[in-house]
């Protein structure tokens, strides 16, 4: 017998899924910047990847992931105390494409140097599309990467680890990690009484022989299935990096008793912990008492993911909302057709073009850095600027892309739900804003010559530009003042916008003198859409943005 037609339930003037496309070509501003910053050469490369992560499946793998969230299991069913996290296998499959391809390790060598050539601007391109689809699994892939910057300080244990962190295969297994295929690396630094006040740390280190054993605790530990755990203690001789396994060398499981997984707004595919640690054994990562300078290796480079991931989802929000205008019609246009929306569609490509184009900017010095002083010192002064402007940027300009949508883009139906609660993590996590001002601070103060020099570069790569000379000059003299730190806000995001012109000028002029018109000679609106900008550009910029 036929069912019955439902006349009210046909399905017309919708949007189809954005899937099975190329995140790679389709995204004019991102292949520029790759370009640009000496990653032509991979475009094929790159092509392949966005494919595959731009598919339907990988869409699906994602919201998989998060519906099907991360559960503890203290003990198993003898009582033996196993403190194993299980996982959706989603999240197993999205690790296993990220480590594939390379992300978590394609920086390096073999023998744990820098890679070099344009190593960090093509891994960050990878890294910015795998964003867009899922972002909680990119936290043990961000750590693991980075934290090769910190086991360099102790190059024995590096040369241990390198082989198995070298490879490009996914080892989910829990077993000692020198006996794996693959293994990734976690960290934890804050405790419950001191959060970003590091020096605070109560948890105690004593050495045991060779080795240390560590008792104390971490309020947030985050992937805590990770192989190994870089941490913070108090040693004989102050605050020291450790590295602590899931194992100890007997392959025994270490002391390391996870309390319960946070319930965070966001990045709900990720576990993260608060952790106990009950005579856990460790290893000394570089000094006794030098801590803070060795995990900072690690902390600066997590904080370059943390603003390439923000540009990822402000970019996948643009393409949902420009993809969704192009298809929906209303008072008899296209949505993309109506002027408002044009307006606002326009400006917030403008502004992940400019963004997308600083953060590879910014990848590049990290490439130059080790052969450069000028890019080792636009990287120190920069990257605190940068992730502080980006992830700040994030959770309004997905909030305007979920309302290009109306109700569909608020339904959890969709991705861009997820992507407004996943925003907010890449400011808080590796140092809130105020932190990262701070930080811009402290790095004009130890290296004022240097910052002058990277301030006079980029007064030279904007000149012309319109309110590029004043922003510039503002910025210098704010920094000299010896209240500087009370509207240290404003320098640094002034700071961020003339990096985000220059490094636009270099990828295409006309956008670029658009972005220094509407962010730097004038005091950009609080809502997009609220620029004036002229029909030939509002047509480029969105045919530039998505085809």
């Amino acid at each position: 017998m036929t069912q019955p037609s439902l006349a009210t339930h046909e399905v017309f003037n919708q949007s189809p899924p954005f899937e099975d496309v190329d995140l790679f070509t389709v995204d004019r501003p991102l292949v520029e910047a790759v370009r640009a910053n000496g990653g032509a050469a991979a475009e094929r490369e790159l092509s392949a990847f966005g494919t595959q992560w731009g598919s339907a499946a990988m869409a699906d793998r994602g919201r998989l992931a998060n519906e099907n969230t991360p559960k503890l299991r203290t003990f198993d069913a003898k009582g033996n105390r196993r403190d194993q996290v299980e996982f959706h296998p989603a999240y197993h499959e999205l690790m296993a494409h990220s480590a594939h391809a390379g992300v978590h390790n394609s920086t390096w060598t073999a023998s744990g140097k820098p890679a070099g050539d344009a190593a960090e601007v093509i891994r960050a391109a990878k890294f910015y599309m795998a964003a867009q689809v899922e972002t909680g699994h990119l936290c043990p892939i961000t750590m693991t990467r980075a934290s090769v910057g910190a086991l360099a300080m102790q190059p024995d244990l590096l040369a241990r680890v390198m082989p198995v962190l070298a490879t490009k295969s996914y080892d989910p297994g829990f077993a000692p990690w020198w006996g794996k295929r693959g293994m990734t690396l976690g960290m934890g630094m804050t405790e419950k009484q001191g959060g970003t006040d590091v020096r605070a740390n109560m948890t105690r280190a004593v050495r045991d022989g060779d080795a240390y054993r560590i008792t104390g605790h971490k309020w947030f530990m985050s992937a805590p299935m990770c192989d190994a755990f870089l941490v913070l203690a108090q040693a004989e001789q102050g605050l020291t990096c450790f590295f602590m396994p899931r194992f100890t060398p007997d392959g025994s499981i270490n002391a390391i008793q996870f309390q319960r997984l946070k319930d965070k707004l966001g990045n709900r595919s990720n576990a993260s912990s608060e952790v106990e640690f009950t005579g856990a054994y460790a290893e000394r990562v570089g000094e006794e008492g030098k801590g803070i300078r060795t995990i900072i290796q690690m902390v600066q480079l997590t904080r370059q993911d943390c603003a390439i991931a923000s540009v990822g989802l402000m970019r996948s929000g643009l393409a949902h909302a420009l993809h969704h205008a192009r298809h929906r019609s209303v008072f008899q246009k296209h949505l993309a057709d109506q002027p408002l929306m044009q307006a606002v569609l326009s400006d917030m490509a403008l502004h992940v073009e400019a963004s997308t184009a600083l953060v590879m900017r910014l990848c590049r010095a990290f490439d130059r850095t080790p052969h450069d002083t000028g890019e080792a010192a636009y990287m120190r002064l920069l990257t605190p600027a940068i992730k502080y402007w980006t992830c700040k940027s994030a959770p309004p300009f997905l909030f305007e892309a979920m309302e290009c949508l109306g109700g569909n883009g608020y339904v959890e139906d969709g991705i861009l739900a997820r992507h407004y609660r996943e925003a907010p993590v890449n400011a808080i996590w590796e140092g809130s804003g105020n932190v990262m001002c701070l930080d811009v601070l402290r790095a004009l103060s130890r290296e004022p010559d240097a910052a002058t020099t990277v301030l006079q570069a980029l007064a030279a790569d904007t000149k012309g530009l319109p309110g590029a000379g004043e922003a510039a000059a503002f910025i210098g003299k704010t920094f000299r003042r010896t209240d500087g730190e009370q509207i240290a806000r404003l320098a640094v995001e002034k700071l961020a916008l003339l990096a985000a012109a220059a490094a636009l000028n270099g990828v295409s002029p006309r956008q670029a003198e658009l972005f220094a018109a509407t962010r730097l000679a004038a005091d950009h609106a609080s809502m997009y859409g609220a620029v004036e900008l002229g029909s030939g550009d509002v047509r480029a910029l969105l045919e530039r943005a998505l085809p």
